[in-house]
């Protein structure tokens, strides 16, 4: 299967649904160890991105996940808006120009987007932030040789709930030190939703957890 534009704009709109449907459970999870805004933050970021990517016609990737990434840092408050906004920047450059990516294509794209929320977020894998999501996440994908969607979900809803297990070593919840273990990190549970959206690209449909 190859990704086009219209599977990208499935994959924000399925997210975007997603997020508006755990919006209260997203902002539970911030309140217990964060600042509390997460679950509205995204909300709002990512229904005025899907307002704007459903008013243009796009002729290429790269400017598709350049409008996403723009409206996210532009919309989006807090940590969520810049972390989220860099990752679709820096896809936006890997697919520069493409009207069409293949799996490896969109693989080194997300990797991509890895490394920028590792730059940006100066967080690595064990510290408790959506990086214990995304990293095993592109890991897996870079050494598939399709898109494995049922998988893909999986694992990324096992790499969310094993945050609970973390103790926080970055931002607001860094500084509850041990009173951090026991609570799922609201980035790593925004990010399983959005590896999941992908996953229902893929499959056509949505997956049953």
């Amino acid at each position: 299967m190859t990704f086009g534009v219209e599977q990208v704009e499935k994959w924000i709109i399925t997210f975007n649904d997603k997020i508006q449907e755990n919006k209260e459970y997203l902002t539970e999870l911030d309140q217990a160890i964060g600042d509390g805004d997460h679950g509205l933050n995204m909300a709002r970021g990512f229904q005025e991105t899907v307002n704007k990517i459903t008013s243009v016609n796009y002729d290429d990737l790269g400017s598709l996940f350049k409008d996403v990434g723009m409206t996210l840092i532009a919309k989006v408050g807090g940590a969520s808006g810049p972390l989220y906004g860099t990752a679709f920047m820096k896809a936006s450059l890997a697919l520069k120009d493409k009207k069409k990516a293949d799996v490896k294509e969109l693989v080194e794209a997300l990797a991509a987007s890895l490394d920028g929320l590792k730059t940006r977020g100066k967080a690595q894998v064990g510290d408790k932030t959506m990086i214990d999501v995304w990293e095993p996440v592109i890991e897996f994908l870079t050494n598939s040789e399709t898109i494995q969607p049922k998988e893909l979900s999986v694992l990324s809803k096992e790499k969310m709930e094993y945050t609970k297990e973390l103790e926080a070593k970055k931002g607001r919840a860094a500084y509850l030190g041990k009173r951090s273990i026991g609570h799922i990190d609201p980035g790593a549970a925004s990010s399983y939703l959005l590896f999941v959206s992908l996953a229902e690209v893929f499959t056509g449909g949505e997956l049953s957890s």
